[in-house]
């Protein structure tokens, strides 16, 4: 036989794509942290660098000349020479003239169209960054690209009762093109480097993660596929020591449910076997009685006298009413082990049913000459909550069994003794008795416990009496003793 894979080939694919799609998320999310928190460390080491920058200048180019003309103008041969001589040394960097409410004075970078609206920055990033004492990192507004904020450096100045700003962005339109450029390829460099190196990492971490992962579902598969081949002894040892407890312990269980399943196919086969074989028996007998009794009544009819006829009908009225009385048990019974009928719960007096049966067993136990009658405690009028059909019928199949079971002259008795929550209800007769081997048996189905009486039944009325009682969440006990009789006892819920 072809040995199968313990893992299909599709879940360690998609196992391995699991680790792999979240070991690359892992290397795109560190190289995007990486390059951000790298970016802003740059800027702001860039910022705290040439912070000073402006002060300088103006501390230089404003000692000798002023910044305005006397007729309030900017200066702009002075901001044009400064400008450019800045810009020479660092092209990245641009340089305005701000009003103090941030009004773009004058840059050579712009074009100040006097046709045109003056242009304003944002001043709160400037306030915060000399707030902070030039030590802090702060992102300003670039008048050539308002819509992304640079870093700058910014210094105050006063000028002939004139007061603003000279305002350097540090990286500007050059520095962008630049940057842009020179992460493009250190992007593709470290990406192409981080991607290989995560690859090989990969396959190693992958392939350890995966062993790891499915080390006990691997013995889990072998353990079901031995118990599919037919090993039914075959457990998970120890499933609460196993990564995945759950399923181990649901495999167990399972397992131990299939175990019992088969016991009880197979016992219910045999069951079945044994009642074909006991049904057939027990129907064979008074089928045989009634046919030859028939046939003869048939057959010599002319010469048989009116009371031998009386006789043989006698005869074959009992065996039809033993017949009728076989199939309405194992009706009843195949109902009542199918769990057809539900109880229907309710209050009843159990005191006033077992005087009931009193009366109706009267006439049959004083045709044996047998006393039968109630004991109960003070004439107590108990009640109980049950179903008082199916209690009514426990109780006949009781009662028949104890006038089967009971010689001539003998006493049956019905007890009634009530506890806190319980009313126990007994049947004693002073019959022949169950020996001790056979006590455990007589509620089976077709098992009796006297062959000399086997005539009298099938065997089913204490096993309906158990399954009714189980119905009532009851168990029936018997005490008995050869030769001297029996006590069969169960206890009901008082109302």
């Amino acid at each position: 036989m072809k040995k199968q894979s313990t893992l299909t080939p599709k879940l360690v694919f998609k196992l391995w794509l699991a680790v792999a799609i979240l070991i690359l998320g892992m290397a795109v999310c560190y190289i995007l942290v990486t390059n951000y928190f790298s970016n802003k460390h740059h800027l702001a080491t860039e910022q705290r660098i040439h912070a000073p920058l402006a002060q300088h200048l103006i501390d230089e180019k404003f000692a000798e000349a002023a910044p305005f003309s006397p007729d309030g103008t900017v200066n702009k041969a002075i901001f044009g020479d400064l400008m450019h001589d800045m810009m020479a040394v660092n092209r990245s960097i641009e340089v305005y003239l701000l009003s103090i409410k941030g009004e773009v004075l004058h840059s050579v970078v712009l074009d100040h169209d006097p046709k045109n609206p003056s242009q304003f920055i944002d001043t709160k990033p400037i306030l915060d960054f000399i707030a902070s004492d030039y030590k802090g990192f702060c992102l300003g507004d670039d008048p050539r690209d308002m819509e992304n904020r640079k870093i700058f450096s910014v210094a105050p100045f006063e000028n002939n009762g004139k007061e603003g700003y000279i305002y350097i962005i540090l990286s500007g339109e050059a520095y962008e093109v630049a940057s842009s450029n020179i992460f493009n390829k250190f992007i593709k460099s470290f990406g192409i480097g981080a991607i290989v190196i995560t690859s090989v990492f990969t396959v190693l971490i992958g392939f350890v993660l995966i062993w790891f992962i499915t080390r006990n579902l691997r013995t889990i598969t072998q353990v079901a596929r031995r118990f599919k081949e037919g090993d039914l002894t075959a457990r998970i040892e120890n499933p609460e020591k196993t990564d995945i407890a759950v399923f181990a312990h649901t495999f167990n269980d399972m397992a131990e449910t299939i175990n019992d399943n088969l016991d009880e196919i197979k016992s219910v086969d045999e069951l079945r076997r044994q009642l074909i074989a006991n049904v057939s028996h027990d129907l064979r007998t008074p089928l045989a009685i009634l046919k030859g009794y028939a046939d003869t009544l048939q057959e010599k009819s002319e010469q048989l006298s009116n009371s031998d006829k009386a006789k043989y009908l006698k005869v074959i009225s009992s065996n039809s009413d033993k017949l009728t009385k076989l199939v309405e048990q194992l009706f009843e019974y195949s109902k009542l082990e199918a769990k057809q009928i539900e109880p229907l719960m309710e209050q009843f007096s159990i005191t006033d049913l077992c005087l009931d049966l009193v009366t109706k067993y009267e006439i049959l136990a004083r045709n044996k000459n047998i006393n039968i009658s109630l004991e109960v405690h003070d004439n107590q009028n108990i009640l109980v909550y049950a179903d008082l059909s199916l209690i009514e019928r426990a109780l006949q199949n009781l009662l028949d069994n104890a006038l089967k079971f009971t010689l001539d002259d003998g006493d049956i008795k019905i007890r009634l003794q009530q506890n806190d929550r319980y009313c126990e209800i007994s049947v004693n007769d002073s019959g022949i008795g169950i020996s001790p081997e056979t006590q455990s048996t007589i509620f089976e189905r077709f098992k009796q416990a006297s062959t000399e009486f086997s005539k009298n039944g099938a065997g089913l009325g204490l096993a309906i009496v158990k399954k009714i009682l189980e119905l009532h969440h009851s168990n029936i006990t018997v005490v008995s003793e050869k030769e001297i009789g029996s006590s069969f006892s169960f206890a009901l819920p008082t109302g």
